[in-house]
């Protein structure tokens, strides 16, 4: 009898062993490359992460993880998101994991965009939602409502910086924390500052675009900043090369010619056919760009070209037989070194 009870027991010790082994020891399959489990919005159901598991080849014992699943009820409190499995990653830890929604979060970094569509692709790469779906949430003007904005001023809304979310977040709230940052950084100093120039925030951030694309020399951005705004109060055509860029969807133009203005004739964002600002951004300036238009210089500048030599400075004249003089100088040096 005693034998058979040492022959028992050391079954049960053995069963216990295996099921520890089974249950807490590592079973992922980690190889290094994209160890996530990603839970669909609209596919958070038992079979979907079941067959996620198994098609991803990430862990092994699924027959265990879905006993233990079973036996903790995750399945009706799943939620769409994207779970990290570690190299130390056991069936157990994985179970509670999900269970109680440990996801991964994504951050979001937002450096200079210029178009929509670099923000739905940018989106598009980090989140559940894709490219395509967020384009259309950002340019369907019902969608926009919400933020009291519409299709050419919604970028606006985008402070550089890093936002975190978690990967499943809707388009909506992805729009909703960067205008938390927004909202943040437009102080009642701000806005007051905004209105005594005459211009509403969202004026000021599409005139900070422009400065942002015309010189990377911050010491300089007050200066063309006051360009510009004695421009719009004497009611003159901004004349923003950049623009022209923007519209054309070429950033990669080293000089604007008059073909280049002429064939963008049409387009609202063409600064030297329309007057006043462009309807939206042309890119997401820094905050520091926007403090240099909310602090510009007091200056009687109405011109500005670049200077030779590519040191990234220009040269600022009150009246166009300076600008001019300025103007021939730079275009000589462009033909000399014949950049095109």
């Amino acid at each position: 009898m005693k034998k058979w009870l040492k022959i028992a027991a050391l079954i049960i010790v053995l069963i216990a062993l295996y099921l520890a082994w089974l249950f807490f020891a590592p079973a992922s399959l980690y190889n290094g490359t994209n160890p996530y489990l990603y839970i669909r919005t609209g596919n958070a159901t038992k079979e979907a992460v079941l067959g996620s598991l198994k098609d991803s080849s990430l862990m092994k014992h699924l027959g265990a993880f879905e006993w233990l699943g079973d036996r903790l009820n995750i399945w009706q409190k799943l939620r769409p998101g994207k779970y990290a499995i570690t190299g130390s990653e056991s069936v157990f830890s994985l179970v509670r994991k999900i269970r109680n929604n440990r996801q991964e979060q994504v951050n979001l970094t937002i450096t200079k965009l210029r178009t929509k569509n670099d923000l739905a692709q940018l989106v598009g790469r980090k989140f559940e939602t894709n490219a395509e779906t967020f384009l259309a949430y950002i340019t369907n003007t019902d969608s926009l409502k919400h933020f009291g904005l519409d299709t050419n001023t919604i970028m606006t809304l985008i402070l550089p910086d890093t936002y975190t979310y978690y990967w499943s977040t809707s388009p909506k709230r992805i729009l909703q924390k960067l205008e938390q940052q927004h909202q943040k950084f437009w102080t009642a100093e701000r806005k007051n500052k905004a209105a005594a120039l005459g211009l509403t925030p969202e004026e000021v951030y599409i005139l900070a675009s422009i400065v942002e694309e015309e010189t990377l020399r911050n010491d300089e951005k007050p200066i063309i900043s006051s360009v510009y705004l004695n421009r719009l109060r004497k009611g003159m055509y901004l004349g923003a090369d950049p623009t022209i860029k923007f519209a054309l969807n070429d950033f990669s133009l080293k000089r604007i010619y008059f073909g280049h203005i002429n064939s963008t004739a049409s387009s609202p964002y063409n600064t030297y056919k329309n007057k006043g600002l462009p309807p939206g951004p042309i890119c997401t300036p820094q905050t520091a760009t926007i403090e240099a238009v909310l602090n510009t210089q007091q200056t009687n500048y109405l011109f500005f070209c670049a200077k030779p030599n590519g040191n990234g400075y220009h040269a600022f004249a009150e009246n166009e037989t300076d600008h001019f003089k300025n103007a021939k100088i730079y275009q000589d040096w462009l033909n000399q070194n014949k950049i095109q």
